[in-house]
């Protein structure tokens, strides 16, 4: 599965990380690549674009978000 993950993929978060006032469900930006790929470096933005944190996090914390159109019926 790590392999699908990429540079720049969007992610959420599936866990919360109360120690760093993190919520599942918070989005962000994998900015790096660690480990082989065992782990990722994850920014999260505030809506004017500010970084308020950024951290390493492995693959079973987050999950990546697609962007698919919906047909209509």
């Amino acid at each position: 599965m790590n392999e699908t993950i990429k540079l720049l993929d969007v992610v959420a978060l599936t866990k919360d990380l109360l120690e760093l006032n993190l919520d599942r469900g918070q989005v962000g930006t994998i900015v790096e690549i660690l480990a082989g790929g065992k782990a990722f470096e994850v920014e999260f933005c505030d809506s004017n674009g500010r970084t308020y944190e950024s951290l390493g996090l492995q693959s079973e914390q987050f999950m990546v978000l697609y962007f698919a159109s919906v047909s209509t019926v």
